[in-house]
């Protein structure tokens, strides 16, 4: 598939999502019309699947009917394989096209938001999405579709005051998804899935100060990724404690050839449902990643486990309880005190530390203050850089790159057995990006610049700079970044002797023109007016 190929299927999923928008909220809308394509490839990936063991009978799964006299025996054959490749089980009257066609019939473009001429199908979708998650009761893939349809409710009156209302709005997206060739049969394309995740984007821009709960801009997520994979080709494991809609994770996988597993946190149950989807969607396996759903911090999920690569973008300065108890939690304990409750920063960065192997790489995204505020987070900064010589480098990035705030981050990166050990890098690239009406975008050769400067650990005047451990102690642990990179512009040298005589040359020429005036005031007969 072309680029312009790729840009036309975007628009027209997006073009699918606004028929919602005057119904409800972007985040609203947002977990419908994302669940319906999820709904959608799950139909797909299943006749896929069956129409192969089909082949050597020469039947298409879909045309498996209940009044086949070997439907049952069919259908018990393919659900025990579909359960164990694919991890869910879909009947062929329960496929999204079939349930399309049922909801719309042959009705034109015309006729779609005509009640008399559409088919009443929310029960039956409403019972389809429920069973989509019954039929991996019991079986390895449970827990990855638990509730997974939860946040579509059919019966909701943001979607139209009568069940007739609601039943037309959803009867057309269902029509013009359908008509919609995801390509799924072609293996060496992702094409859904950079839709889905262009998607995601979309709604995030517009979602305003909630956006970075569930999306890390894609830019960044590239640095987070070219980073954690350097020098790698695969990964036994990959973990984001603050994982959102997956996006990062996802990202990281596409910097290597393979990530064996998957792992990630998310605190907020949409955003958790939407991760999962995300994940099975772009191809990954039910068994090779494990999402859970709960606060990171408060009460972490994947305990003692340790992985080869870490990202996070945490919610910046988010408040924890930064309880007592934590004083005696291994992932705390050594550093003397913990992260203030009003500013959970450094209390990620040390959950992200804990769970580092030693062969492993973490960058995380923080606020700006993170570098240079005082009390515990000054005792943790210091004991991270002088006790255990964990940071590796540095990255300030520009203001206005993140969706819901115009604040400056950086990205901190971590290892436990550092290559580089006398010195830290620090980059400034705080000052190269592109605007894009009101938001900052860092381009291509923005995002290279700054993985080539962190992978040769190159020094660029007033971009990089390599400081030694005892500089940083001098400066007391502060990481502000200015005080290693020297960004001064010095101001253009002035030459007092040529503006002296520029000065001199001015006051003879207004002396010129006072005795003019004089002149012509004396022949006019006037007084001079000075």
């Amino acid at each position: 598939m072309s680029e312009d190929q790729k840009r036309v299927l975007e628009q027209q999923l997006w073009n699918i999502a606004n028929t919602l928008r005057g119904k409800m909220n972007a985040d609203e809308f947002r977990d419908y019309i994302l669940g319906f394509i999820f709904y959608k490839y799950l139909s797909e990936k299943m006749g896929i699947f069956a129409n192969v063991i089909f082949k050597q009978d020469k039947i298409k799964f879909r045309e498996i009917t209940p009044k086949m006299p070997e439907a049952n025996e069919f259908l018990e054959a393919i659900k025990e394989e579909a359960l164990e490749k694919l991890g869910y089980f879909l009947k062929p009257e329960e496929l999204f096209t079939e349930v399309a066609k049922r909801g719309n019939g042959d009705n034109t473009e015309e006729d779609l938001f005509d009640e008399s001429k559409t088919n009443f199908i929310l029960e039956d979708l409403q019972k389809i999405l429920t069973n989509i998650q019954l039929s991996t009761m019991g079986t390895g893939s449970e827990e990855d579709f638990d509730n997974l349809f939860e946040d579509m409710d059919l019966n909701s009156t943001k979607l139209g005051k009568t069940p007739e209302a609601r039943n037309i709005i959803i009867a057309k997206v269902l029509a013009h998804l359908d008509k919609i060739d995801f390509k799924l049969e072609s293996t060496e394309l992702d094409v859904l899935g950079d839709a889905y995740e262009y998607l995601i984007g979309q709604f995030a821009s517009g979602a305003g100060k909630k956006a970075g709960e569930f999306y890390t801009p894609q830019e960044v997520s590239k640095i987070l990724a070219k980073i954690v994979t350097t020098g790698k080709h695969k990964l036994k494991s990959v973990y984001d404690p603050t994982c959102g809609s997956g996006s990062l994770l996802l990202r990281v996988a596409k910097e290597v050839k393979e990530v064996n597993n998957f792992y990630g946190q998310e605190m907020n149950r949409t955003t958790y449902n939407l991760a999962r989807m995300n994940m099975i969607l772009h191809g990954v396996h039910y068994r090779k990643f494990d999402i859970r759903q709960e606060d990171t911090l408060e009460r972490p999920q994947h305990i003692d486990q340790q992985f080869e690569a870490i990202v996070a973008n945490p919610p910046f300065s988010a408040q924890w309880s930064a309880n007592p108890l934590f004083t005696s939690d291994d992932r705390f304990s050594q550093y003397g005190k913990l992260a203030p409750s009003s500013k959970a920063d450094f209390a990620f960065v040390q959950h992200m530390i804990y769970h580092l192997a030693d062969n492993g790489t973490m960058a995380i995204v923080l606020p700006h203050g993170a570098l240079f505020r005082g009390g515990a987070e000054q005792q943790i900064r210091r004991y991270l850089i002088e006790n255990k010589n964990f940071l590796d480098a540095v990255i300030g990035l520009p203001a206005n790159i993140f969706y819901g705030t115009s604040i400056p981050t950086c990205i901190l990166v971590f290892k436990k057995c550092r290559e580089n050990p006398d010195d830290i890098l620090f980059i400034d690239a705080s000052n190269e990006y592109d605007k894009v009406k009101t938001q900052n975008v860092l381009r291509d050769e923005h995002i290279n610049k700054i993985i080539e400067t962190y992978r040769n650990r190159t020094e660029l005047e007033k971009y990089s700079k390599k400081s030694t451990l005892d500089e940083i102690a001098q400066n007391d642990y502060n990481l502000n970044i200015p005080r290693y990179v020297d960004t001064f512009e010095a101001e253009a040298e002035i030459d007092i002797e040529a503006l002296a005589n520029d000065i001199k040359a001015l006051d003879e020429s207004m002396k010129n023109t006072d005795n003019l005036i004089a002149q012509f005031c004396n022949e006019l007969g006037i007084e001079t007016p000075f």
